[in-house]
Parts: C-alpha cells; structure tokens; sequence
C-alpha cells in the first residue's frame, strides 16, 4: 500500500502540507478571479503593466512562435505576446484554476484574441504538454504560488524546444534600506486592506504579502534553474528590486 504523502511547504509564513498547499491556492484565486485586475493595477499603481511590458520586451517576440503562458489566468501575457508576435503567434495558455481561465477567455472573447489562445487547465508540475514543443516558456507572477518549485522548472524545460526560451516575472527582493521599510510597510498594512476592501478577501492578500516572502531569492532561483537543466541563466531586477525577471535557456 503507497504511504501517505506527507511532506510540507510553506503557505505563506505557514507550513502546510503539499495536498493541502494545492487546494489553499486554488481557493485564494477562486475567490479573488473577478477583481484579480482590478487588484493588480490598485497595488500597483499600474506599474505591473510596465514589468509585463518587459517581460514580452525581453522574450522578443517572433512570427509563427508558440508561447506557453503558464498561471497566465487572465491573459495579460498573452495578449502582449499576440500583440509582437503578429502575424501566425499561437500561445498556449495553462492555469491550474478553472476561475481565472474563465475571466481570461472573456477578455480574450471582448477583445477578439479566442481563437489565437489554447486554454488548458492544468499544473505547473504536470504540464498537459507534449516533450520539445513550444519555442518559449513565460510565467509571472505564478511560480511563487506553486507547489513544487523544483518540478515546475523540469517541467518548463521538458516542453522547449532546443533553443527554447525560459522567462519567470516573479516579485523579488527590496536591497535598498529606505525603499524595502516603506515596502514592507506599505504590503503588511495596505495590500491587506485593500484586498477586503475591493475584493472582499483579506486573507487572499495577505497570503499573497507573505509568499513573497517565501519565494527563493534571485540567486537561489537561478540555481533551482540550472539544476532544472536550464542554461545561460540571468536575472534582472525591476523597479529597485520589487520585481526580477529570470531568464534561462533549453540549448
């Protein structure tokens, strides 16, 4: 008989079990799908845009490539993508949460983009994705909420192509002294009462204050990369570190 899974991960500053990490996040962002934008550009003035902004910048988007937009819930991503890509760019876009797929296909159906996205449920960790078969990888603002780090990026390389592309948008680390107490600040007393104000769910945002927390830091996720069997890896901090990208390449 299999033994009982019990190993744990953090949960915000909680240690949970893996199943139960799973269904705790899952249920954060059933309850938040309807204002998930609304909150984005409220906590950051807008500015989440811009960092996505890099994120397509960097990727560089070409003719005929296929994206796997992973957590891409809402298709903010993707719509950038669709946007550079032109002409023949497909994206697949995979979340492992029913209601932010259905808000993200009623953006794409408002905006006339359905037909240029493959809406998959699925994890990160067990992506519903054939070996070597996508050109680029992106995920922002999802990885942090993962279960299996470690799994999510073998993954992520099991589905590039050789030559295929790895990029992570993550909230990072504040190095500056006076920049990281107004941060600090500002995500354990506003982020909060934002988020029972506009989306009736305190909790939601606190989890979110306190898994940025938790997420590695930019070098130990380099690391995470290249054991993965990612290479040239690189990372650049936006906005004095509130934000990274994290590059790495299947060659």
């Amino acid at each position: 008989m299999a033994r009982p899974d019990t190993s744990e991960t953090d949960f915000g500053f909680r240690r949970v079990g893996t199943e139960e990490h799973t269904r705790l996040v899952r249920g954060v962002f059933d309850r938040v799908a309807r204002r998930y934008d609304l909150m984005n550009d409220l906590m950051s003035g807008g500015v989440h845009r811009l960092w996505k902004s890099s994120l397509i910048a960097a990727l560089n988007p070409r003719p005929g490539q296929i994206l796997l937009d992973v957590a891409g819930g809402t298709g903010d991503v993707a719509r950038r993508f669709l946007t550079r890509a032109g002409s023949g760019g497909r994206v697949i876009l995979c979340d492992i949460n029913q209601s932010m797929l259905r808000q993200g296909r009623d953006r794409a159906l408002d905006r006339g983009t359905l037909g240029s996205i493959q809406w998959l449920c699925g994890a990160a960790e067990a992506l519903p994705i054939a070996d070597c078969s996508v050109d680029a990888y992106t995920v922002a603002f999802g990885l942090r909420n993962v279960t299996g780090i470690a799994a999510a990026l073998a993954e992520a390389r099991r589905v590039l192509k050789p030559g295929g592309r790895f990029l992570c948008l993550e909230f990072s680390q504040v190095e500056r002294p006076l920049l990281k107490r107004a941060y600090d600040l500002y995500s354990f007393t506003v982020l909060p009462r934002l988020g029972a104000a506009v989306a009736g769910d305190r909790e939601a945002y606190q989890y979110l204050v306190e898994s940025i927390r938790r997420f590695p830091r930019r070098r130990k996720l380099l690391s995470l990369m290249e054991r993965a069997g990612l290479e040239q890896t690189s990372v650049r901090p936006l906005s004095g570190g509130i934000a990274a990208i994290h590059s790495g390449w299947r060659l």
